[in-house]
């Protein structure tokens, strides 16, 4: 189920750690401007959510930051996948383009709603030596 108050587009789903160890319902803000889907540091540990990987990400007021990146469990709506994910000291998790890409999701500005885009088919990826990146 998703909500939008004053533009912000917010959706409950599950968040957890890729071996599906530790999962916990969560609320994300959907952010179409954000490539990572962002979680916070503290429940990036409470969920046991593992770095795997160093990437340089933009923030939206342009400053480039190093972060952890790592793969998490996420299901949104009835779609789930094990996608990369950045671990950032942030006020609260953040839905980025490649998990609604990866579990073929968009939002609808004109209702504010999370919804499907395409028939449901999960990206494969795959970790190289420093990143996590789609496999072609």
């Amino acid at each position: 189920m998703s909500t939008s108050v004053a533009g912000y587009v917010r959706v409950k789903g599950l968040l957890g750690n890729a071996k599906r160890a530790r999962v916990r319902e969560v609320e994300f803000l959907a952010d179409t401007g954000a490539f990572f889907t962002i979680v916070p540091i503290k429940l990036a540990k409470e969920l046991e959510i593992e770095p795997v990987a160093r990437a340089t990400v933009t923030l939206a007021d342009k400053r480039g930051v190093e972060a952890d990146v790592s793969l998490a469990y996420i299901k949104i709506l009835e779609r789930e996948g094990v996608l990369p994910a950045a671990i950032i000291d942030a006020p609260e998790p953040l839905l980025g383009v490649t998990v609604l890409e990866g579990l073929g999701l968009r939002v609808d500005p004109a209702t504010g709603r999370v919804e499907y885009s395409r028939s449901y088919g999960i990206a494969i990826l795959y970790i190289g030596e420093s990143a996590v990146a789609p496999r072609s």
